[in-house]
């Protein structure tokens, strides 16, 4: 038996029009709103470039005028020629000028301060006892070094020694004077030690 497919009447098509009115739909795809258009970069305006003033420099220029000057420690020569004179003038002028020959010597070249310390304080004390005057003390002027180093070392260790042990107790009871001798005794290499009369 075949079904025959039933219209809607007017009726019907009437209620479906005013449902679909009231209507919402369950699915409905929405376009996105559009994305606002960009606004167009700014180029900046170029500013006129600044003029720079021109100016000297001149290192220094503010630093203080008066320059300090290099503290250096006397040298031997110096600090024996400034010593106070503790012997007759005319004497010491003459000893001075070579005129006088040292009574004794001693040879301390070569040697290194332990031996040198000893041999020293035997001859001078030996010499004061027998009632001698004027003696030569012989260190050397020192050896150069081959390479000077950051740090300035004065040349000749004996040479700088003699003069402290000289003033330094015991054999400062017995040395009046010293002094660098001349060139035809030794010069700076050498010390005249003037002695003092013994007690």
């Amino acid at each position: 038996m075949s079904r025959r497919k039933k219209s809607l009447t007017e009726e019907d098509k009437t209620l479906w029009n005013a449902v679909r009115k009231t209507a919402t739909p369950m699915h409905v795809e929405r376009m996105p709103d559009p994305l606002p258009r960009p606004e167009p970069a700014k180029t900046p305006t170029p500013k006129a470039p600044r003029e720079i003033e021109a100016f000297e420099i001149e290192i220094g220029r503010h630093a203080g005028k008066t320059a300090l000057g290099h503290d250096l420690a006397p040298t031997i020569s110096e600090h024996l020629s400034q010593a106070p004179l503790r012997m007759d003038r005319k004497t010491f002028g003459k000893m001075r000028k070579g005129k006088m020959l040292p009574e004794a010597r001693i040879d301390l070249h070569g040697m290194t301060l332990a031996q040198a310390h000893p041999a020293l304080m035997r001859f001078i004390l030996n010499s004061w006892a027998m009632e001698r005057r004027l003696v030569l003390v012989i260190t050397g002027k020192g050896k150069p070094r081959d390479e000077d180093g950051p740090i300035p070392v004065r040349r000749g260790v004996l040479k700088h020694q003699v003069p402290h042990w000289l003033h330094s107790s015991p054999l400062r009871e017995a040395v009046l004077q010293v002094s660098e001798a001349h060139l035809k005794h030794g010069g700076t290499g050498a010390y005249y030690v003037y002695l003092r009369r013994p007690k």
